[in-house]
């Protein structure tokens, strides 16, 4: 079993990521700017902000795996990108970084575009591009520090629930599609997803798609 941080912990796909890891047995963190009145039992939850890395970096000691699940907007805006680059550097080497992306910076089809060059609501954009920032960050990094870097379906969001049905579909850098050209994957299958990747690495250093 892991020790498994998720920073956004009590946001829409932080709380299913915590929930689907307690439930499998681990060890885990909530890491979130409040705490929250309605927990996952099993959680432990933790104030922080990732516009604190000193005291952040001292509330994940021990931990394996630290998951940000945090969406780059509002005050988040234009510091997300640094202030997780900046945690990501001072963490152990041994510490796994995954990060929840937007389906923005997935291709529309092999080669290109990207989906936010691709009719995107503009209203989204600028969180969209520091999300891909993130992964290029990540992407240019030469220290070895292992990392996954996910993008969700088009259609994933409180808007947009779903149910769990314990199945879902990986692509590469394609956004995942259905056989009628939707794009969709509900909370808990998406976190089933990211701890599936947890519990069995496939995409080392890597990034991918996750949708029905």
């Amino acid at each position: 079993m892991a020790r498994i941080a998720v920073l956004g912990g009590t946001g829409y796909a932080g709380r299913h990521i915590v929930a689907e890891a307690v439930q499998r047995g681990h060890t885990v963190l909530s890491v979130a700017r409040t705490l929250p009145a309605d927990r996952v039992e099993g959680a432990t939850y933790l104030e922080g902000t990732l516009l604190d890395v000193p005291s952040l970096v001292a509330e994940l000691e021990g931990v394996d795996v630290v998951v940000s699940a945090i969406a780059p907007r509002g005050d988040m805006q234009g510091l997300y990108r640094p202030n997780l680059a900046a945690l990501n550097a001072v963490l152990p080497e041994s510490v796994r970084l995954g990060v929840v992306g937007g389906a923005g910076g997935s291709l529309v089809a092999p080669g290109g575009p990207r989906v936010v060059d691709s009719g995107f609501p503009e209203e989204f954009k600028a969180e969209a591009l520091e999300a891909i920032g993130v992964l290029e960050d990540l992407q240019a990094d030469r220290s070895g520090r292992d990392w996954f870097f996910v993008h969700p379906a088009g259609g994933f969001g409180a808007f947009n629930p779903g149910e769990r049905t314990g199945s879902y579909r990986v692509g590469g850098d394609v956004i995942v599609t259905d056989a009628e050209g939707e794009s969709f994957i509900s909370g808990p299958d998406f976190a089933i997803a990211i701890l599936d990747e947890i519990e069995n690495p496939r995409h080392v250093r890597q990034r991918f798609t996750v949708g029905y």
